[in-house]
């Protein structure tokens, strides 16, 4: 999308070096980010008091201090003796390599790190614009890919996506996959006002977090980013990777329902995921088929892990033998195991009638999904498998 968003934090800026302070106004204009611009810092104890800087600097969310005052007396030793708040998001802003001096004065007046231009201005916009946005911990992003065609992949990523969002997880889906159908349509929000998929097309660069979830239709308290019913838009790799970040940066949980395919769009996706789950059902042709789409997706994403679908459904528990439970599925494809999911009858009635999959509190998929998260949730997403 085309245009900065708007932001609600303030970058705080002291300095009275006028051409440093054009660099940082450029730098914060181009993260997107609001600043408030105070000339000088407090020159004493005293002065820290009624200095026109002190509620902004306990407020904003990063403050930018020029070296050029960081020698003020209020900016001094901590404590009650120069009268400075200590705090965190505090950056030193230089330009002389050659000043060793720099470090000191960082220290002195708390900063977490000195930052020099103009060969840190790439990665001073992304702290400006991190900051703008409150960027916390990163949402814990999950792929679903199908290990053959009609795996089910597509209803697992909605159920993922419906059973954090009834948890209370900021959540997102993001369907992955042009050729798919789009998931509003299985969530029963097609409908739904709310940009699509080729409204993104052209995105590069940074897109807001905030902004991106306000802009999308929100279905069952999730914010949902499919496709419409349109001829099919290349989204290219560069839109991919703008808005998986985004979305990313909002923290909570990030669902990808993603393709068998890997071209360099899917790849980006797979980038930027914490975790794979390939639903495969209990057959050999599909674990031969499944083993394909693990090689190729084990190329760019590293956690990848199979959850094994027991017989039942359309066409379900063709070429399934006694031998061939999720154990040695899971030995086939050389791939952690992260569950069993049995089918649960009534599924395709429910999604015609516009309830999601894993409505149904009591159902099989939703206990799978309660089991997943609670698990991936808690670990950090390390460890085994979910025992279901």
């Amino acid at each position: 999308m085309k245009g900065a968003w708007n932001v609600a934090e303030t970058i705080l800026i002291v300095t009275e070096d006028e051409e440093l302070l054009d660099d940082l106004l450029r730098l914060c204009a181009a993260a997107g980010a609001e600043a408030e611009v105070v000339h000088g810092a407090p020159r004493s104890r005293v002065g820290w008091v009624g200095w026109s800087g002190a509620k902004a600097w306990e407020k904003a969310p990063l403050v930018l201090v020029g070296d050029d005052c960081a020698g003020a007396a209020g900016f001094g030793a901590s404590g009650e003796e120069a009268g400075v708040v200590r705090r965190s998001g505090v950056l030193l802003v230089g330009r002389d390599l050659d000043d060793s001096g720099v470090w000191e004065r960082g220290a002195r007046i708390g900063a977490e790190g000195v930052v020099m231009l103009p060969d840190a201005e790439s990665w001073l916009a992304g702290r400006i614009a991190d900051a703008a946005e409150c960027v916390g911990r990163p949402a814990l992003t999950v792929g679903v890919l199908g290990g053959r065609g009609g795996a089910g992949a597509s209803t697992l990523a909605c159920a993922l996506a419906v059973t954090a969002a009834r948890n209370g997880q900021r959540t997102m889906l993001v369907d992955g996959d042009a050729l798919g159908g789009g998931l509003d349509v299985l969530l029963g929000g097609e409908r739904t006002e709310g940009l699509r998929w080729p409204a993104f097309a052209e995105s590069r660069g940074r897109v807001h977090g905030g902004a991106l979830a306000e802009s999308l239709p929100k279905l069952h308290d999730l914010n949902v980013l499919s496709w419409d019913r349109e001829d099919s838009v290349l989204i290219p790799a560069d839109a991919m990777k703008s808005v998986l970040s985004a979305a990313r940066r909002r923290g909570g949980v990030v669902v990808v329902d993603l393709p068998r395919r890997v071209d360099e769009t899917v790849a980006e996706a797979l980038a930027q995921t914490d975790l794979g789950l390939l639903l495969v059902p209990a057959e050999l042709r599909a674990v031969a088929a499944a083993h394909r789409v693990a090689s190729r997706t084990q190329m760019v994403l590293r956690d990848l892990r199979v959850v094994v679908r027991t017989p039942g459904g359309p066409g379900g528990g063709r070429g399934y033998g006694p031998g061939l439970g999720e154990e040695e599925v899971a030995r086939l494809l050389r791939l952690p195991l992260a569950g069993e999911l049995p089918w649960e009858p009534g599924l395709l009635e429910a999604a015609e009638r516009g309830v999601p999959p894993g409505s149904r509190t009591s159902g099989m998929l939703a206990r799978f999904c309660r089991d997943f998260w609670a698990q991936a949730l808690s670990d950090g997403v390390s460890g085994g498998g979910v025992a279901v």
